[in-house]
């Protein structure tokens, strides 16, 4: 069989697969919809949340940013899993302690205010729609090259699916697909990865073989003849201030993610949340302690199979030709002598490679079988569409469960919400179709900008929230407008209107630091300055943190409390 016809068997299968866990997990009240009846084991919500949180970024396009940045690139790796740890350690416990079903609900509550849970709701979807804009292209991308539709095509096809099993079942289906979504793509990426540390080391041990062989000084050694930096030459493609600042970013940004903060809702306890947390930590890190290889072993397979070959030689290779169709891989024999040469200069490279398809096109170039190079494609999908869905069900719940059922219509009944809920998933599913269609840049780096505005945003105001009782509402709202704004700013600036890097040359990509620091700042002299919250909610606070009450779920604060 082709490539295009395992690869479309096992979409199929997988796509069946997830229809069905959706139709199975169909549900009629809004604690099954939200909060998947706050009843998911913890080893399954450990599989769901890595699933959830190693997205199309991280399954498709780290490896290839890594691969591009050498070294530097390592500050996905260091700011990805450091947040995880964050985020489990800080955040996670405390969080499902307080009982609640979204990221606003909490912050709604504990600064007692229905502005800053309309706040909150604002920057969970800008949050959101900015991370759910990489999965969509990762989805055209796959679709693009594996079955050899339009790109468009492709993002519709994926709109389609992680609709249905969001609108049937919400957090339930959702959970219980992510539990398939991870089972899959950690075999999709490990595969390949064992066969080609094979390949290229003798050792099937990609970690091993990344560490303990001569690999990485053959790579270095390609490079400094091309006339490249080292592959492991630090701070070459960004400067230890913004390597620093981007790592930081990435993770308090993971801490802050609301899609990644709900999955701790979904368990029976505390304890469970704690458990699930660890079982997700073990699951992420394989995952994430096999990307440098993988990154290192496509560069090498890449540069070793097209630089220097003639035009002939290269247009013989099918994967070249297939991905060069997509528009993601290109070649033009600038000097006319015959040959395809990659340097480093882009006026001079006559190779010219998106870093999206690293992952992708590494099984093809190490001429692996072709249902390896299926499976690297579902797996793609899986990665994709278990983050888009988690993240449409908080642009859902945050319009269905903290606007229209805490604000608007606190006596909706539970059919009302879910109805509502599932005419959100609608809506952001068009949203995020638009997105996919019209990315604002490729995978990773769309990733790392909801990442800064999540850090920017909610972290400052979670941590205050957990561990500050004099921290009160109108910091927390300041605090929030103005760090989000301000990063906002900054990334539109840079990123669409030509704006220089006018603080200390930070990308993009870092200026989350800063928005969270001068949140942080905000929030706490401006809730200095202001009246302290009530004692009712100082006690919360109290008993939020009190050790001896683990598990204890804190109660709804009464409508009378909030502006």
């Amino acid at each position: 069989m082709s490539v295009e016809a395992w690869t479309t068997t096992f979409v199929i299968i997988s796509f069946m697969l997830y229809l069905y866990i959706g139709w199975r997990s169909r549900v009629k009240d809004s604690k099954g919809f939200f909060v998947a009846d706050q009843g998911v084991p913890s080893i399954a919500n450990g599989a769901a949340t890595a699933a959830d949180w190693m997205s199309a970024a991280s399954f498709i396009s780290m490896a290839g940013i890594i691969s591009f940045l050498g070294y530097d690139g390592s500050m996905y790796l260091m700011g990805w899993t450091g947040g995880f740890v964050l985020l489990a350690l800080l955040l996670a416990p405390y969080l499902r302690k307080f009982g609640k079903y979204t990221v606003p609900d909490f912050v709604g509550d504990r600064y007692y205010s229905v502005w800053a849970r309309l706040v909150a709701v604002v920057a969970a979807i800008f949050v959101s729609l900015t991370y759910v804009a990489g999965q969509m292209r990762g989805v055209g991308i796959v679709f693009s090259r594996f079955l050899q539709v339009d790109i468009n095509t492709g993002v519709i096809i994926g709109m389609v699916i992680v609709a249905f099993f969001a609108v049937l079942g919400g957090m339930k289906g959702i959970t219980w697909t992510q539990v398939a979504q991870y089972t899959i793509l950690i075999f999709a990426y490990l595969i390949p990865a064992i066969a080609i540390a094979l390949i290229l080391t003798g050792n099937p041990i990609p970690q091993v073989a990344f560490g303990f062989s001569d690999m990485v000084d053959k790579l270095n050694q390609v490079q400094l003849d091309l006339g490249f930096a080292e592959y492991t030459q630090p701070f070459v493609n960004k400067s230890m201030l913004d390597v620093l600042f981007i790592t930081i970013a990435l993770m308090v940004g993971t801490a802050g993610l609301p899609h990644v903060i709900v999955r701790f809702y979904t368990v029976r306890s505390t304890r469970a949340a704690r458990y699930s947390a660890g079982w997700a930590l073990l699951f992420i890190a394989i995952l994430y302690t096999t990307a440098p290889a993988v990154s290192s072993f496509a560069r090498y397979n890449l540069i070793d199979s097209l630089h220097n070959k003639t035009v002939a030689q290269v247009q013989q290779l099918d994967w070249a030709t297939k991905w060069s169709n997509t528009g993601l891989l290109g070649f033009e024999d600038k000097n006319g002598d015959g040959r395809i040469a990659l340097t480093p200069e882009e006026e001079t490279s006559e190779i010219t490679i998106d870093r999206d398809i690293i992952v992708l096109s590494t099984p093809e170039v190490a001429k692996l079988a072709p249902w390896v190079i299926a499976l690297v494609a579902a797996g793609g999908l899986a990665a994709a569409l278990s983050t888009a869905s988690g993240l449409l069900l908080v642009i859902s719940s945050s319009i269905a469960h903290d606007v229209y059922y805490r604000i608007i219509n606190p006596q909706a009944s539970e059919s009302q919400r879910v109805m509502v809920g599932r005419v959100m998933v609608g809506f952001a599913v068009a949203i995020a179709g638009y997105f996919g269609v019209h990315p604002p840049g490729f995978v990773a780096e769309v990733v790392a900008f909801a990442f800064g505005l999540a850090a920017a945003s909610f972290f400052p105001v979670i941590i205050l929230g957990i561990f500050d009782k004099r921290t009160n509402r109108e910091g927390a709202i300041a605090g929030m407008i103005v760090g989000l704004a301000f990063t906002a700013f900054y990334i539109i600036g840079v990123k669409f209107y030509g704006m220089p890097t006018w603080f200390l040359g930070i990308s993009p990509e870092g200026i989350g630091t800063l928005g969270m620091v001068i949140n942080f700042i905000v929030t706490y002299i401006v809730s200095r300055l202001t009246p302290p919250p009530p004692l009712d909610v100082q006690e919360m606070v109290e008993h939020l943190r009190s050790p001896e009450l683990d598990g204890a779920p804190l109660s709804d604060l009464g409508e009378e409390q909030l502006d």
